[in-house]
């Protein structure tokens, strides 16, 4: 469904161990919202919600809703380390245009 790439799965793992809290790993979800329509939230969890699904990715464990598989499958995320902007990047198959911004989608 969700593929990481070793940069964004070693972002990824530097931010759980350096939070204060424990992580057990990354929720995904996606919002309405953002310049097109939808937007990506991440952050770091406990535990998935009941109604979450649990994907291995690298030994790190994705948390993502029911709602917001069906626009998250064939995606990659990756985490890059641009001057100007660095974070993650989505390259998502299911978007028919994306924000300027990255992480905006329609």
């Amino acid at each position: 469904m969700i593929n990481l790439t070793h940069s964004a799965v070693n972002a990824i793992k530097s931010a759980m161990s350096s939070s204060p809290h424990s992580s057990g790993g990354l929720r995904i979800m996606i919002e309405a919202g953002g310049c097109n329509g939808f937007k990506y939230k991440m952050g770091l969890a406990e535990e998935p919600k009941p109604d979450e699904t649990v994907i291995e990715c690298d030994g790190l464990k994705v948390f993502v809703d029911n709602n917001s598989q069906e626009y998250l499958v064939g995606t990659t995320i990756d985490f890059v380390l641009a001057p100007d902007s660095p974070g993650f990047t989505f390259c998502n198959p299911n978007a028919t245009t994306n924000c300027s911004c990255g992480k905006s989608f329609s």
